[in-house]
């Protein structure tokens, strides 16, 4: 360590508990580690309890994606089925049980919605991130660009590695989204309200075995459901559930800035999409919808609030700095290693609370009331400006995985050092 630089937090070794409630990272329902069921090792023809069969709270839960049913399945055993001394426990957490036929299964599957759970379950908490916001601001973009960078070089830079959950996730991954932002430069259509898409589910995995796992669910919850309040019921839950959020905000929403970076652009009418989700709905719904159950009206998940898009802002800095300074550091993209600079994302929170202020203040106001513990990132996912959905260059991220470096400071998992 330099002698510059200074120790600003680091992680607290903590007392361990016994075992930790799990969070599903498919349904996003919590509940402790004895819920769990099992799916059967085997299957048998002669005893209809262990026959293959139809599961329909997991074919429910592929039906609201729009997957296809699946018809033959092994059993589900219930654990209270089976006698207690066939249980098989690792580190105070149920993770087996041996039927009445003597066959083992490790398959533990989430009570609610029947998928399978990670084999960490109950054992470290179930941290979960997600990415939310109002339609129109790139969700699927930034989450492209996150996932790609994390595993590309953010994870190195703190001994780690980025993995999908497993392969199904991982081929979707490279085929829906990184292939065709980075090899074909194609932007990804706005996800439809209509048609869901599972949770896309990666783990960061600390070389450190002392550091858990950190679960990254892009529950890629169209943006229209955003300000719908049945919608968010239905398929926004795993909010309420998360350990951090990432709150993206589109430039764009903002009507204040629209048309001077629309008038400095150009650019036919159909592509400054006029049903922008003002930034405060999005707070407001999230508000009706889990904060009012927080103790006194607020939320302590640690939230970052992400300005997306911002090589659009080239359009607003001037001299003055009225909106954003022509030197500013939004536009350069940052490397954090081992730890996070927080003299630099002190800055940028900094320059990113009174630009919002300026530019909107109901929805600065609306964060203040409902979230306790925020901070402020302006990304840009692509690097430029696509034109007709199509990249003009490669894909140069700028800040990307600096909100995610944040939550993993707040979270514990590394230290925070400031730089003189």
């Amino acid at each position: 360590m330099g002698i510059f630089d200074f120790l600003k937090r680091k992680p607290q070794p903590k007392s361990q508990p016994l075992f930790y409630d799990i969070v599903c990272p498919y349904c996003f329902s919590k509940f402790s580690p004895e819920e769990v069921v099992f799916r059967a090792g085997h299957h048998r023809e002669d005893d209809e309890d262990y026959a293959m069969q139809e599961d329909e709270k997991l074919n429910k839960y592929r039906d609201r994606f729009g997957l296809d049913t699946v018809y033959d399945m092994e059993a589900v055993i219930d654990p209270r089925d089976i006698p207690e001394e066939h249980h098989l426990y690792s580190d105070h957490v149920l993770i087996g049980l041996n039927d009445r036929y003597g066959v083992v299964t490790r398959r533990r599957l989430c009570p609610h919605c029947h998928n399978e759970l990670p084999v960490t379950a109950g054992k470290v908490p179930s941290n979960i991130i997600s990415i939310i916001g109002a339609s129109q601001v790139g969700k699927s973009v930034y989450m492209t660009s996150l996932i790609h960078t994390l595993q590309h070089s953010t994870a190195d830079h703190f001994d780690a590695a980025c993995m999908p959950l497993n392969a199904e996730i991982s081929r979707k991954f490279r085929h829906m989204y990184e292939e065709p932002l980075f090899e074909r430069g194609d932007l990804l259509a706005s996800t439809q309200k209509e048609k869901m898409q599972e949770p896309f589910i990666f783990q960061f995995v600390f070389k450190d075995e002392s550091k858990p796992p950190l679960t990254l669910v892009f529950f890629d919850v169209a943006g229209e459901g955003m300000v719908d309040q049945d919608y968010l019921g239905l398929h926004g839950q795993h909010i309420k559930n998360s350990a951090g959020i990432l709150f993206m905000i589109d430039p764009l929403q903002i009507r204040s800035i629209r048309e001077k970076i629309r008038m400095q652009y150009g650019g036919e009418s159909n592509e400054w999409v006029p049903q922008y989700d003002e930034p405060r709905d999005v707070v407001l719904t999230l508000f009706g919808d889990f904060i009012a159950y927080q103790e006194k009206n607020k939320t302590d998940i640690p939230t970052a609030v992400v300005l997306t898009k911002s090589d659009m802002l080239h359009a607003l800095k001037d001299e003055d700095g009225d909106y954003i300074k022509g030197n500013s550091n939004i536009f350069n993209n940052m490397i954090h290693r081992k730890y996070l600079n927080l003299t630099e994302s002190n800055n940028i929170d900094g320059e990113m609370r009174r630009f919002i202020e300026k530019v909107d203040r109901p929805f600065k106001g609306t964060m203040d009331v409902y979230f306790s513990n925020t901070s402020y990132f302006a990304v840009s996912a692509l690097g430029s400006n696509p034109v007709n959905q199509k990249l003009q260059g490669v894909v140069s991220p700028i800040r990307v995985d600096e909100p995610f470096i944040w939550l993993l400071y707040q979270l514990n998992y590394i230290e925070g050092r400031e730089q003189h």
